[in-house]
């Protein structure tokens, strides 16, 4: 080794393993042991210590951040996983029908799943930047219900670092009452990686939100929306909704089929005329 690089290494060591304990402590060390293994094999010092500036920059960030119990790992994980699976859904062009097209190019389309049930996939093009529409659906998730009747109430329970958290949502009845008042409890993850963004989830259980009485705890899951600027207009975005949910109770699929698939025309719209008001004011 290098004597510059074992001063260095040695540094990097003392400075961010001081007054760590646990994981904290186990992870700097397996990141300092890497540090030292690629300084060793590197032919030269332009390599290797652009690798030492970014592998101690990760470090530092890895300290910076709060540790999180094993419940909150748990939500984390459930909240990845949702992402990953309904990618993996989405990813599979196979077997799509079509259950409503609108005149203004939203369509939905839908599929069996012998592990999920039947899900439902919204194509909408809206007429406003990318940021306005994740500010609106990730941001100010809370006041959902104020311009989407299908919603009563959004609300978050627990935060877990950047892009997790649990939350409670209560959908309206819908007129004639048909389906009946349901809740739901749910883990969403929210992830931005260049110019798309996806916004997943699935239905989880937490402390703070038992079932209520007079409604029917009903899952959904797995469940996103992904959102990229439209291809040649990028002051245009193109939302896609995965749709998956257990409504809980009896119930025609017949009737759930529709209403489930009128649910995310009915959503497209409500959205752009929210976005539409907050432009104006």
């Amino acid at each position: 080794m290098l004597p510059a690089t074992s001063k260095l290494c040695a540094a990097i060591s003392y400075r961010h393993l001081r007054n760590m304990t646990g994981l904290r402590r186990q992870a700097a060390v397996a990141i300092s042991q890497e540090l030292s293994r690629l300084a060793c094999r590197s032919p030269g010092p332009g390599t290797w210590i652009n690798q030492v500036r970014r592998r101690s920059s990760l470090l530092s960030s890895r300290l910076e951040e709060k540790p999180f119990s094993e419940m909150e790992m748990s939500y984390i994980k459930q909240g990845e996983e949702a992402l990953q699976k309904s990618l993996s859904i989405l990813g599979d062009q196979d077997g799509w029908k079509t259950e409503t097209v609108v005149g203004n190019g939203d369509k939905v389309l839908s599929k069996v799943l012998p592990d999920v049930g039947k899900v439902f996939r919204l194509e909408v093009v809206v007429d406003k930047p990318l940021d306005t529409v994740y500010s609106e659906l990730v941001d100010n998730m809370e006041q959902m219900g104020e311009w989407n009747p299908n919603v009563q109430e959004v609300k978050i329970l627990q935060k877990i670092g950047k892009d997790t958290v649990i939350t409670h949502e209560k959908a309206a009845a819908p007129p004639g009452n048909i389906v009946g008042p349901r809740d739901f409890v749910s883990v969403r993850c929210s992830k931005r990686r260049g110019s798309t963004c996806v916004l997943a989830g699935m239905a989880t259980k937490h402390g703070a939100m038992p079932e209520q009485e007079g409604f029917v705890r009903a899952e959904n899951g797995p469940t996103c929306m992904i959102l990229r600027p439209l291809t040649g207009s990028p002051s245009q975005t193109k939302l896609t909704w995965l749709l998956s949910i257990d409504l809980k109770g009896w119930l025609p699929k017949t009737i759930i089929n529709q209403v489930l698939s009128q649910t995310q025309v009915d959503f497209a719209n409500h959205l752009r005329e929210r976005l539409a008001r907050a432009v104006a004011v």
